[in-house]
């Protein structure tokens, strides 16, 4: 399915044409249809030559409904801008046009309506100029006549190659529903509808509700496409949830669906501002409407740079970088400009200069967002937060980087951090030396103490350790350079093989004689296990989980053996020293089980 949705001035026939095509009634009110004119969001569907199905979405074309036509056009990735042929180019094409360009809408057909009426040269040639740079300047265009018939063939024509060529959207994305509607059927509950624009709903899904008063969790009791009901529902298409104990007037107009954690809500974006007719916009008032989706909010606007801006809203929304939203002037009756979503959750501005600080950066931010360069101004984040701000998953998963527990850290801070942190730990009491991890943590400025394995990690010869709760120096950073070389070698030797301890003759090779090694042991870089017998430190801890994953109840030392590939001059001192440290224990047939 691909959804299309109406624009145009009011009375040019967008209705009666939705009403040919499909054979449907897109006015669903008796006072639009005595009127004769549309007032609120109407729906129809229908199949086109080569089986493409179609949904549109029919709009209001008076001004006093310009923010139920944005509703409307807001989810809708492509457009039908209908002019009549008897009353050419009007105000609200004009508005109407504004608002496609602004959300930078780009797939669309123009359509000249009542040719049996009017020779339609001339309002397409006026149609044409207006459109001349905007998105739609190429948009094919069709002259119909609704009441005769002429022209409608070459418009289903039309609309199936725009159909073909629209994008096809991941049905694995995370669903972002954005209601346009909410009513009650007796028996089943609230029903909301909307254009889902990407990702899959399914009967039974639970999702986040995200409405003024803030977010609750749902279940999906039924779905609905085209009017038939469905077990799973992928985007792009039209659809009606039903949505399980929730009251008619818990949700509304501009309410979301969400998949539950997926996106970062908040009420201050930076963005790139375009005016609808090209170029950065004239100077903004400090008071517009926000229009996303089929949300309407007042915000208030910073300017930064020349054409960028922080607003903040007055209703928390889950947007996302690259979303494109439109700024509208209530007062004037216009809209203001269109707005590119550069960055979700925007650095605080407090200091001097700050404000110009962040224009300069922003004048170097695009709207499509890029995994390396929000991981470089952020210093640290959330893997998870990066895809909530609209980072593709593969982009965040390829980032080769320091990492644990879900957080992410710049490989150009590193040093820096380890160098404020190695100040921190040479400005502690000499008499208690080092610093707890947790001190450790707040004198690095990192979020999760469990970071600093991770930066010891990634660090060349960062000279600290982390060991017994306590960040320190480390002995072996004092040592002589040949004791370190040695040291470095014998490490390399034990990346691929952990418990292939050296013999004599290799530790002899690499310069490390007794005293060379009881140095390294008492600075905590090696495990002695036995005379002649080390490895590095922390090995004892790799072998018991490398034991643990066997799942065995007892190991024989064979087992043992064969499970750390090593000889049995390691794995006797080695299963004997976990036994001192009361992680395993001898059974009565000799084996070893390991103290769960």
């Amino acid at each position: 399915m691909q959804v299309i949705a109406t624009a145009g001035h009011v009375d040019h026939g967008k209705s009666t044409l939705v009403r040919a095509l499909t054979g449907m009634e897109p006015d669903r009110f008796a006072e639009e249809r005595r009127r004769g004119m549309t007032i609120d969001l109407g729906y129809a569907w229908t199949t086109l030559p080569g089986g493409a199905t179609v949904a549109f979405v029919d709009v209001p074309g008076h001004e006093r409904f310009v923010t139920t036509m944005l509703a409307g056009v807001g989810p809708v990735p492509a457009a039908m801008l209908v002019v009549a042929a008897d009353e050419g180019w009007m105000p609200q094409s004009a508005e109407h046009l504004d608002a496609l360009a602004a959300l930078g809408v780009r797939h669309g057909l123009l359509v000249v309506t009542r040719s049996d009426l009017f020779d339609p040269s001339l309002a397409l040639e006026e149609a044409r100029e207006r459109l001349a740079g905007t998105g739609l300047a190429d948009a094919p265009a069709v002259a119909v006549s609704a009441v005769t018939g002429a022209g409608m063939d070459d418009l289903r024509a039309a609309l199936a190659d725009l159909a073909a060529s629209l994008p096809t959207p991941d049905p694995a994305a995370d669903v972002r529903l954005w209601i346009d509607r909410s009513f009650t059927i007796r028996g089943a509950g609230t029903v909301v509808t909307g254009t889902l624009p990407a990702g899959t709903l399914h009967t039974g899904d639970e999702l986040d509700l995200l409405g003024a008063d803030g977010t609750r969790r749902v279940t999906v009791r039924a779905v609905q496409a085209l009017g038939e009901p469905r077990d799973a529902v992928s985007g792009v298409a039209r659809v009606a949830v039903n949505l399980r104990g929730v009251a008619r007037e818990a949700v509304g107009r501009g309410d979301l669906l969400l998949t539950p954690g997926a996106f970062l809500v908040g009420d201050l974006v930076d963005v790139r501002l375009r005016d609808p007719h090209g170029g950065a916009p004239a100077e903004l008032p400090a008071e517009l409407s926000l229009h996303a989706g089929s949300a309407a909010v007042p915000v208030r606007v910073r300017p930064l740079g020349a054409d960028t801006a922080r607003l903040r809203l007055a209703r928390p929304l889950p947007l996302r970088i690259g979303d494109v939203v439109v700024l509208r002037d209530p007062g004037r009756r216009r809209i203001a400009a269109g707005a590119a979503v550069l960055d979700v959750a925007p650095p605080v501005l407090r200091r001097r200069g700050s404000g110009e600080r962040r224009a300069a950066e922003l004048a170097s931010m695009g709207p499509v967002p890029d995994a390396a360069a929000e991981l470089a101004r952020r210093r640290v984040v959330r893997a998870a937060d990066l895809v909530a701000m609209g980072v593709p998953r593969p982009q965040v998963a390829a980032l080769t980087v320091p990492t644990a527990a879900g957080w992410l850290v710049d490989p150009t801070v590193v040093d820096p951090v380890l160098a404020t942190l190695g100040a921190a730990v040479d400005a502690a009491d000499p008499l208690d030396p080092g610093l707890p991890t947790e001190a450790a943590r707040r004198a690095a400025d990192l979020p999760d103490s469990r970071l600093i394995d991770a930066l010891l990690d990634a660090a060349d010869a960062p000279g600290l350790v982390h060991r017994d709760g306590r960040v320190s120096r480390s002995v072996a950073a004092g040592l002589p350079a040949a004791v370190r070389a040695g040291l470095d070698a014998l490490r390399a030797d034990l990346q691929a093989d952990p418990f292939a301890a050296p013999g004599a003759d290799r530790l002899a090779e690499l310069g490390l004689g007794p005293r060379e090694v009881a140095s390294l042991v008492r600075a905590g870089e090696l495990l002695r296990l036995a005379d002649g017998v080390v490895l590095l430190a922390g090995a004892d801890d790799r072998a018991l989980d490398l034991l643990a994953g066997i799942g065995a109840e007892e190991l024989t030392l064979s087992e043992v053996r064969q499970a750390l590939n090593t000889t049995r001059r390691v794995a006797v001192p080695l299963m004997e020293h976990l036994g001192r440290t009361g992680r395993t224990v001898r059974t009565g047939s000799g084996a070893h089980r390991l103290r769960r």
